[in-house]
């Protein structure tokens, strides 16, 4: 879509006219309706607790749905500017996304221009091609769908890296050594545990234990894990070894939600094929070193 609204961009300058539109505003424009015109007819991509209630059974199998266009972890380090990254992080928070994908296409367009991207309401009505009064008219209808679906906006905050990131930690330690209840002890009470591409979906402090156990069970204690950035928060990156070699391979990438020194939600993408996107390796030989190491950021990919 950025390739599609650049090329758009530079076969229309010649046409382009300062004194109509600045140039942020015209290629919100274009840009606005290039993913307009992709969006037609596309589904949203949900996560499993878009898609009903929760599993009453840790034990039950767990079946991927790989036709269904799962919502996808996007890493920080591609947010550009660190300096920008900070203003964008609210943005994309994974219950934010996730919910914003209910609306209606020009009702989603209408809250990121005029609330993410911080465009006036006449700026957002010449992009969108219509009256001010449609767009506060959309606003308004927008804004009461996600009341009902996700956080408004303004409470999406920035996470703290002292207490959430104390909150991670400890979970880390805990997920290595295998600590069951020492997990728990960090969950909160009503605490949601998806895994896409697997339609199971578990809350509750009980159920995310019995599974975890079931997870050693299945896959033994060894596990190893590194800190990335994802959608504006914290998340874990898991390996797991080989029983034979001993090689750690990628196995999946836990994205959290965290509220009052708890976790509230842990979205566990098993797709190994997302650790490209984070720039980690999709094997490797040996266990991180203790420290600053496992929680730097990865390096930007090219």
């Amino acid at each position: 879509m950025v390739q599609e609204t650049l090329l758009r961009a530079w076969r229309a300058a010649d046409r382009y006219d300062p004194r109509r539109a600045s140039l942020r505003t015209w290629l919100h424009r274009i840009a606005t309706n290039v993913c307009l015109t992709a969006l037609e007819g596309r589904s949203r991509r949900p996560l499993p607790s878009g898609l009903g209630p929760a599993g009453d059974d840790p034990q039950a199998p767990l079946t991927p749905s790989t036709d269904i266009p799962w919502l996808q972890p996007f890493p920080d380090a591609r947010l550009g500017d660190p300096a920008d990254a900070v203003a964008q992080r609210a943005g994309l928070r994974l219950a934010f996304v996730a919910a914003l994908q209910t609306l209606p296409a020009r009702q989603r367009a209408a809250l990121v221009l005029r609330e993410v991207l911080q465009l006036s309401a006449a700026e957002v009505a010449e992009t969108l091609d219509t009256t001010v009064a449609s767009v506060n008219s959309s606003l308004q209808r927008a804004r009461a769908a996600l009341r009902v679906a996700a956080p408004a906006l303004d409470t999406v905050r920035e996470p703290s890296d002292a207490g959430e990131r104390a909150v991670v930690e400890r979970y880390l330690t805990a997920f290595e050594a295998a600590d069951v209840p020492g997990l728990t002890r960090l969950l909160a009470d009503d605490v949601a545990l998806e895994m896409p591409p697997v339609p199971l979906w578990l809350a509750g402090r009980a159920h995310y234990a019995r599974f975890m156990e079931r997870v050693y069970a299945m896959r033994g204690p060894d596990w190893h894990l590194r800190h990335v950035r994802a959608n504006g928060g914290h998340a874990l990156a898991a390996y797991v070894p080989d029983p034979l070699t001993g090689v750690l391979h990628a196995h999946s990438l836990q994205v959290f939600e965290i509220a009052d020194g708890l976790i509230r939600r842990n979205v566990t993408f098993a797709d190994p094929a997302l650790f490209d996107l984070f720039a980690l390796p999709a094997t490797t030989t040996g266990p991180w070193p203790p420290g600053p190491v496992r929680w730097s950021r990865p390096a930007r990919p090219a």
